[in-house]
């Protein structure tokens, strides 16, 4: 790393925008495992991570296409998908021993409702200790996809874009207008 007197020129990471090492030096100084979330447009990643000298070890790792298992056939990454993948990782965790975690979101943009909360309510909801305001958890009926519900109706007369917007639950011979029952007995599966 170059320096000077006048200039110093900060670590590869950071310049790039991937790393807060000031973030993330607070966080390895808990020595508590960490709950590490990921998005994309069509996934939710959630792990248990651990620090180690020689680098960061991953404890568990669940992704939202690991849901398939438990009978979701339509996997994307809305906020009900997010929020069953937590749930699922959190009741992981309790069974391989883990109480405490803290939340590791990296340089996303944290938003009221959004999926990285989801996740969180899932996680905690399963038992695992997570250092998180329950007023930026999405609500019940949000979790649930009532959401989705209600907009799946409201497209329902204009069939050319409920066809297009719906295109994967309709494949799967899932009407979106009762998606809160399927995300009902896929969660009574993961707690189950």
């Amino acid at each position: 790393m170059a320096t000077n007197k006048k200039f110093n020129v900060a670590f590869r990471r950071k310049r790039e925008g991937k790393t807060d090492y000031k973030q993330r030096l607070n966080m390895l100084k808990s020595h508590q495992p960490r709950l590490v979330i990921r998005r994309s447009l069509s996934n939710v990643i959630a792990q248990i991570v651990s620090y180690e000298a020689d680098g960061d070890k991953v404890l568990m790792t669940v992704r939202a296409s690991d849901l398939k298992k438990h009978g979701l056939k339509v996997v994307n990454g809305n906020v009900p998908t997010a929020y069953l993948t937590g749930l699922l990782l959190g009741k992981k965790a309790k069974e391989a021993g883990f109480d405490l975690a803290i939340v590791d979101a990296g340089l996303q943009k944290l938003s009221h409702e959004s999926r990285i909360f989801a996740v969180m309510k899932g996680v905690v909801e399963a038992g695992l200790d997570v250092h998180a305001s329950d007023k930026h958890f999405p609500s019940d009926d949000r979790v649930s996809g009532k959401h989705i519900e209600t907009y799946a109706a409201s497209l329902k007369d204009n069939k050319d874009v409920y066809a297009k917007q719906f295109k994967a639950y309709l494949d799967a011979k899932i009407a979106p207008e009762s998606i809160s029952s399927v995300f009902a007995d896929v969660k009574a599966k993961i707690m189950g």
